[in-house]
């Protein structure tokens, strides 16, 4: 396997974390955070990377930058596109000058929400918000300007570092004795290891295939099987508790909703299931249930009160 020089943007995020943690299986990472090469000024993201490459030029690109403050878009819609569709297009074409591959995470959000049948990767996106809406330029902009692509579309992302709803979820179990979440939204939460880990199994599938290759593209990643915000929750509070954590509420006392009953600036889609069979077929990687991820998430936060 060719030893890579790899770009890794956003690693200060959750999954840049992660992603800055296994990569070096693939070669010699450089990771970027935000105040080395700042998304939100697509100017000044081109003169950063064009400085950074004038070094070492990469042969992948790994993009785990965005802004994904999804109600804040909706008032901040001019950012959230300089983020998420401006600067992936400067990204794009330059990774396309130096001849690198470049991979990046997009959303469910780029879909309505309708029906109750898994996205597949050919079906129409119609974004319900200003973040799925940016995502979704994102999206084509790179397609347009870097065939060397894969772009890798997730949902419920959840790690151990970084803010996310499992931990929201934890905070407020501590605070109070009973919790409302939303029961009527459904989607697997997808851990940012296993993401990680299919990226890795990508990047060395297509060292050596040519633009021209058809694996390139769209694939969706996401954790087998399918919850409700409103059981994930229960599923979190109640393996903390096993795991020791001292908490006022518990797996019985968090109550169901509907999403009318808590309304945010930006609308969710209601269906949020990923059909997951192109990128299964095509690579032959392995997607276990979300359990699995989010277990092993609650073993990382709680090791110290179980050993």
């Amino acid at each position: 396997m060719t030893a890579h020089k790899i770009l890794l943007l956003g690693a200060n995020g959750q999954l840049g974390y992660q992603l800055g943690n296994v990569l070096k299986k693939l070669g010699h990472v450089q990771a970027l955070t935000r105040a080395e090469a700042d998304f939100a000024n697509p100017a000044m993201l081109r003169a950063a990377l064009l400085k950074f490459a004038e070094t070492e030029v990469p042969t992948v690109v790994v993009n785990a930058a965005a802004y994904t403050a999804v109600d804040k878009a909706e008032t901040e819609s001019e950012l959230a596109h300089a983020v998420n569709s401006e600067s992936s297009a400067v990204l794009a074409e330059l990774a396309h000058r130096w001849g690198a591959m470049l991979v990046h995470y997009s959303t469910d959000y780029v879909f309505d929400g309708s029906g109750v049948q898994p996205w597949r990767e050919s079906d129409d996106a119609h974004p319900l918000s200003v973040y799925g809406a940016s995502k979704l330029r994102g999206e084509a902009a790179i397609a347009q300007r870097c065939p060397k692509h894969l772009i890798l579309r997730t949902s419920w992302v959840v790690g151990p570092h970084g803010g996310n709803f499992l931990k929201t979820m934890l905070r407020l179990a501590a605070e109070r004795e009973t919790l409302r979440v939303v029961a009527d939204q459904i989607g697997a939460p997808t851990s940012t290891t296993l993401l990680a880990d299919v990226t890795v199994a990508l990047i060395a599938a297509m060292e050596k295939a040519e633009a021209s290759d058809a694996r390139w593209g769209v694939y969706h990643v996401a954790a087998g099987g399918e919850t409700s915000w409103h059981a994930y929750a229960q599923h979190v509070i109640a393996g903390a508790a096993a795991r020791g954590a001292v908490l006022k509420a518990d797996a019985a006392s968090v109550f169901p909703i509907a999403t009318v009953e808590y309304p945010l600036p930006a609308p969710r889609p209601l269906n949020s299931r990923m059909d997951t069979q192109k990128i299964q077929r095509t690579f032959h990687v392995k997607l276990p249930t979300w359990q699995v991820g989010v277990d092993a998430i609650l073993d990382h936060l709680f090791e110290k009160k179980t050993s």
